[in-house]
């Protein structure tokens, strides 16, 4: 079962870490975002594979929006 991660607060999309394909652990950093001149690291919740990722640097993000999916 894919787990989706997806975005607590509005941020920007300051730095991508892991490209899809790549294989990440649980607590590994995906994206970091930047709000409010805060660093916020995104990280995978559980082990595998990063099938998709929904965001690219410089990107704005919502509440609720899709980051990336873990499969």
């Amino acid at each position: 079962m894919a787990d989706e991660i997806r975005a607590e607060m509005v941020a920007n999309v300051w730095k991508v870490v892991v490209a899809p394909g790549a294989a990440v652990a649980e607590g590994d950093t995906l994206v970091i975002l930047e709000s409010m001149k805060m660093e916020i690291p995104v990280l995978a919740e559980s082990d595998g594979t990063l099938k998709e990722l929904a965001v690219n640097e410089g990107d704005v993000v919502q509440e609720g929006d899709l980051i990336a999916v873990i499969d």
